[in-house]
């Protein structure tokens, strides 16, 4: 079943979307993921799942952070989806939700940025089971923090954006640990495209 929000952004947000996140600093990205991954032992990371990843912002990040590591993609919207594989060294793609994505390969850190705050609620658990079962090791999630589940018009348009506890989410509901999590002031982080995101890194048990 295709929800509203998947036809938003296959159909309706792609291009401008794309359009805003085509520029960056790529120094204050790498300080955000230094940040994001400090402790971890980085060596542990020979490869990494971006599920979302568009154009492939956070895919350039990762080439210069963990340049040994082997890049792996889910995209919903196929323009962004060809593009990123077109301008990186991708080595496994799927082409749609983050519920429906398969590989047969496990992944040493999977990673969301803000995208499960544009999954449909009813989603949200089958999209993180997912990643959990993706990830051989870390699972990281990037997004819009709020105590309570609440709706945010996004661009103009109802039921687009969701903001909650993802964390608490998570570890409530798969076996993992906490590793790290924080907070990417976004008077600091716009320009890289981390703007007042919270995120959690998880390690499976």
């Amino acid at each position: 079943m295709t929800r509203p929000q998947e036809d938003f952004w296959k159909k309706r947000i792609t291009k401008s979307y794309a359009e805003d996140n085509s520029q960056f600093d790529e120094k204050l990205g790498l300080l955000a993921w230094s940040q994001m991954l400090e402790k971890v032992d980085l060596n542990e990371i020979k490869s990494f799942l971006d599920c979302g990843s568009n154009i492939g912002r956070n895919v350039r990040f990762l080439g210069k952070f963990l340049p040994n590591a082997s890049a792996n993609i889910i995209e919903l919207a196929e323009d962004p989806y060809n593009k990123c594989k077109k301008d990186f060294n991708i080595s496994d793609s799927y082409l749609g939700p983050i519920k429906d994505a398969a590989f047969s390969n496990k992944f040493d850190l999977v990673f969301t940025n803000t995208v499960l705050i544009h999954v449909n609620p009813d989603d949200l658990l089958k999209s993180m089971q997912k990643m959990y079962e993706f990830s051989s090791k870390y699972i990281l999630i990037c997004e819009y923090f709020n105590r309570t589940p609440v709706m945010i018009e996004y661009r103009g348009e109802l039921d687009m954006l969701f903001k909650r506890d993802f964390g608490k989410l998570f570890i409530e509901n798969f076996d993992c640990e906490i590793v790290d999590y924080g907070f990417l002031w976004g008077h600091q982080f716009d320009n890289a495209g981390f703007d007042d995101i919270t995120y959690w890194l998880f390690r499976k048990k």
